[in-house]
């Protein structure tokens, strides 16, 4: 093939402004999913891409650089209306992916030109845009899962149909949220999913109208017909990676672990929290395994997702809960067992701030 020579110079430069385009707009989804998520796979991923795209050879290099223009360049100062407003950091990642993908189409049609240099593979280029489609996925779904995810923090309510005894879901639902509950999960092992679809629909509205999230226990089928922000699953139910796919990019992903080897298989297959329990005696699980404080705080080292403790728990252990590495407790029988839930979710929040007070100081 023809040396780089050999390429005409308007050419050249359409190869070195979409080179440099894809360098700088990989640079920023580097970042984001490194500084931002902390994701060390999605980071090595646009790493290499990059590096892979980028390396050429010194001949190659000379003739683009010498063919740079950027004085010359007509569409250098060009801005479209709303170009330069702020972006929310979804938006920047697909206007990002956009830019590179964009750029990559271009190379791989500049790189069949006659005279194209032997280092710009078109094959190479449709491969890095079409494994860019799949990153930028990715990366769309864990910004929107983690601004979901900074809610799973204080009480986690939830509204057991059992323990409910015949009152309104709504009704106890919309007390623990006035008494500070910031998710409420709907939990039912014996109701019909038709008889439960209504139900799950109104309590998403309710906590939408509180900015409260709503997560579903156990049915991916209800979490979806009833638009819930979460699914949460246990050792026995679908599989995290499974549900992962096929689950909303904005849903977030619970499951329940009693080890700390449970809890990094979950962080791997894409979980955006786990509940860590039974922390104590229950009156909601009878059979459940105690696995006590000690084993929230080995979890809590072992992983960075946040952590919801679960079992037993009431105000006058909700602290001592919390200082051992919980982000939330989780309880059933402590708000729905009270002759006033909202009182009842009040204390325990009061508890639960009390002790954020204290780790803060």
């Amino acid at each position: 093939m023809a040396s780089p020579e050999a390429l005409p110079q308007q050419i050249r430069r359409v190869i070195d402004a979409n080179l440099n385009r894809t360098r700088e707009g990989l640079r920023v989804l580097e970042d984001i999913s490194r500084l931002v998520l902390n994701d060390a796979i999605l980071s090595k991923q646009l790493k290499t891409m990059r590096h892979e795209l980028l390396r050429g050879e010194p001949a190659l290099d000379r003739q683009l650089i010498t063919a740079r223009n950027s004085e010359g360049d007509v569409g250098a100062n060009t801005v479209v209306p709303g170009q330069e407003k702020e972006k929310e950091l979804p938006l920047v990642v697909v206007a990002n992916a956009s830019r590179v993908q964009e750029s990559l189409r271009t190379l791989e049609e500049m790189s069949k030109t006659p005279g194209a240099a032997p280092q710009l593979n078109p094959e190479r280029f449709k491969k890095a845009r079409f494994d860019l489609y799949t990153i930028e996925r990715e990366l769309l779904s864990r910004l929107t899962r983690q601004d979901k995810a900074r809610h799973l923090s204080g009480l986690h309510a939830i509204i057991d149909t059992q323990a409910l005894k015949g009152r309104s879901h709504i009704e106890a639902a919309r007390q623990v949220i006035s008494g500070g509950a910031k998710t409420i999960q709907l939990r039912d092992k014996l109701s019909s999913k038709k008889d439960l679809l209504p139900i799950a629909r109104q309590l998403k509205v309710l906590c939408a109208e509180h900015d409260v999230l709503f997560i579903i226990n156990d049915y991916l089928d209800l979490a979806l017909a009833a638009d819930a922000d979460g699914l949460h699953l246990g050792q026995e139910d679908l599989p995290i990676k499974v549900a992962r796919r096929l689950l909303p990019i904005d849903s977030i992903l619970g499951c329940s672990v009693t080890t700390v080897e449970q809890a990094l298989a979950a962080e791997s297959d894409g979980a955006d929290y786990v509940a860590v329990g039974s922390m104590y005696p229950t009156p909601s699980k009878g059979k459940a395994v105690i696995v006590g404080l000690e084993r929230l705080r080995q979890v809590r080292q072992a992983i960075g997702l946040p952590l919801v403790a679960i079992g037993g728990i009431t105000r006058d252990n909700a602290a001592a809960v919390i200082a051992a590495g919980a982000d939330s407790v989780a309880v059933i029988s402590a708000v729905l067992g009270a002759g006033s839930p909202e009182e009842a979710a009040r204390q325990i929040v009061a508890r639960i701030e009390t002790e954020h007070g204290e780790t803060n100081r």
